[in-house]
């Protein structure tokens, strides 16, 4: 299952002490993105969420322990949007949580606080598993994985196309093992639905901030799908993740729909 973390740093930000305030921070006139890459996210999970951003309009630096941002109590100071990507396969929720609560200056409660005092967090497969329980606890519900809910049309943990409804539409967007929800609340909007309506993409207020989840992977690039001999849905992922970023942001949304995919047949890869 992959996930990855990305903060955005923009004007949407709260109080010092919620890890959003102060001013906001731009680089070439973008709004900045910080897409965390570390051991609780997979080989090429960050640099996809990152180029998914940089085609929205961010510019993206990366935090880890290994990058030149690390956590801490500035960490996201200014940042509009906080992303958690997708993890490694075969990692499970619980290894990827104790992955980053062993690296320095993390804390849950750094990114809770942050989208509390109005930040956005957006989370990627693993990221949306991360938004519930064991992890940030975000969400008005949690998150479970889908190929073990009632009546899955993905019932294994292969790479595979997942059929999705969209704001209504049929689409295909990649998937691995990714959850769904169940939330309840106040302003939560359920942007898609897998077959037989599990919520699969959310957007959810947490505090003054927002929260977006997704268990398909809108910004899998061409070669995920090629790798394992998957028709090519990337262009369309990258335009549901358009959708879902400016759905996030609270920004114009795109007045261009999403393309219709054909129903498939089931996946093999």
């Amino acid at each position: 299952m992959a996930a990855a973390v990305v903060l955005v740093l923009s004007g949407c930000a709260g109080g010092p002490d919620a890890g959003g305030g102060g001013t906001p921070v731009r680089e070439d006139d973008r709004p900045l993105a910080l897409v965390y890459r570390g051991p609780a996210a997979c080989e090429g999970c960050p640099e996809a969420a990152g180029t998914m951003l940089e085609r929205d309009g961010f510019a993206v630096r990366y935090v880890g322990p290994k990058e030149r941002v690390r956590f801490g109590p500035s960490a996201l100071t200014g940042a509009a949007v906080y992303v958690q990507p997708g993890g490694t396969n075969g990692q499970g929720v619980d290894t990827a949580w104790g992955l980053l609560g062993r690296e320095p200056g993390f804390s849950p409660e750094l990114v809770r606080a942050y989208v509390r005092g109005g930040g956005r967090y957006l989370g990627l497969c693993m990221g949306g598993y991360l938004a519930g329980d064991p992890g940030y606890d975000l969400l008005p519900g949690d998150s479970d994985p889908y190929v073990r809910s009632p009546g899955a049309s993905v019932t294994d943990e292969r790479d595979q196309l997942v059929d999705v409804l969209w704001r209504g539409r049929p689409q295909r967007m990649y998937f691995q093992d990714g959850p769904s929800f169940d939330v309840d609340g106040p302003g939560t909007e359920v942007l898609a639905r897998y077959p037989g309506g599990r919520p699969a993409v959310v957007v959810t207020p947490y505090g003054a901030g927002r929260v977006a989840v997704s268990g398909p992977h809108p910004e899998a690039p061409a070669d995920w799908y090629e790798d394992y001999g998957l028709p090519d849905e990337s262009q369309t992922g990258l335009t549901l993740g358009k959708d879902l970023l400016r759905t996030l942001m609270g920004t114009a949304p795109d007045t261009t729909p999403p393309p219709t995919a054909p129903t498939p047949p089931s996946p093999t890869g």
